[in-house]
Order: structure tokens, then sequence, then C-alpha cells
């Protein structure tokens, strides 16, 4: 298996929540750090990324369903399905906010860790638009349990963070609709 980066302890932390066998969604998942670490755990992955060549070194090492596909610019790849629990790291795209949403089946989990305001004073990615503004993710799963949520800045590389563990509600609570908009 060629080396990629150790899983974020966000996930792994999280991680045993996810039934054995369940189905997981990492998207943006790069060269698959957490689909590595999930299949390990028993999880069934898909993950979904746009370098193909990426996906390739999945591929080749790593069972699972691996889609190559341009979600900010072409088609949702995955309409109509739904996951155990959906993992996102590194990755913000707002208005993918209704397809993560519901790509969540009910009673499953979103684990979601990305960059936040206040990053641009430690690197990349600096500009607004790839940095989660304060609360955002509390918002954003403000009809959800959260389990867990955290904000600020962490070390060694240091960089500022939102991150939460938030549980969909059985009944499949709806969108909200200001992410609709």
């Amino acid at each position: 298996m060629p080396h990629s980066p150790a899983p974020s302890p966000w996930i792994t932390r999280f991680a045993p929540l996810i039934p054995a066998g369940a189905q997981v969604l990492d998207l943006a998942c790069g060269q698959g750090r957490h689909a590595r670490y999930l299949q390990a755990q028993g999880s069934r992955v898909t993950g979904v990324d746009r370098d193909g060549a990426a996906l390739q070194s999945l591929q080749a090492d790593t069972a699972g369903e691996w889609l190559l596909a341009d979600v900010e610019n072409g088609a949702w790849p995955l309409e109509g399905r739904a996951f155990d629990a959906v993992v996102v790291t590194h990755y913000l795209w707002r208005p993918l906010w209704p397809h993560i949403l519901a790509s969540v089946a009910p009673g499953g989990l979103l684990l979601y860790e990305t960059f936040a305001q206040g990053n641009a004073a430690y690197g990349k990615p600096s500009r607004p638009d790839f940095l989660l503004q304060p609360g955002e993710l509390l918002q954003v799963c403000a009809s959800w349990s959260v389990i867990a949520y955290e904000a600020g800045l962490l070390r060694n590389p240091d960089r500022v963070v939102q991150r939460i563990a938030a549980r969909r509600p059985l009944d499949g609570a709806p969108i909200p609709a200001a992410l609709l908009a």
C-alpha cells in the first residue's frame, strides 16, 4: 500500500460509532487516508474525488467503490443514495451542503472537519470561500443530534479548524431551507 498520511484523530475518535459493515462515503477522498482506515475497521467505502491518479492508487490496493467526479462543476454522482456515515475532511464547497446532508441516511453519522476563518494567519487555504464561518457546522447540522463539535487553533501544523460529529435524526430531518437557497 502506498504511504498515505495518518487519518485525522477526529475521524479515528468517532469511527467506532460507525457499525461494522456500514456503507461509508468518503467525499473528496484524495489519497484515501480515511477510506483505507475505515475499510480496515470493517466499513464498505465509497470514495469520490476529482483526482484520477489518487483514485487509481486506491483501486490498486483497496476494495471499495471509487468514483471519479468533479462535484463542483459536474453532476452529483450519488443522487438518491444514502450512507450510514459520510466523512469529509479538508474540503469545503458550500453548494454541496444539501447533497452531503441528504447522503447521510436517517440515523446515520456525519464526520466533518475542515479549515475555518482565521486559518489565513497560518497558511492555505486562506480564501473565505474555503474557510468555515464561525459556528457554520453547527448551523448546517442545526436539526441533527450533535455528538461533538470543536472549533479553534490546532498545532503541528498550526491551523484553524471546525469539526463536527453529528447524527441525522431517524425521521430523516429535512435539509434546512437556508442551505437549499
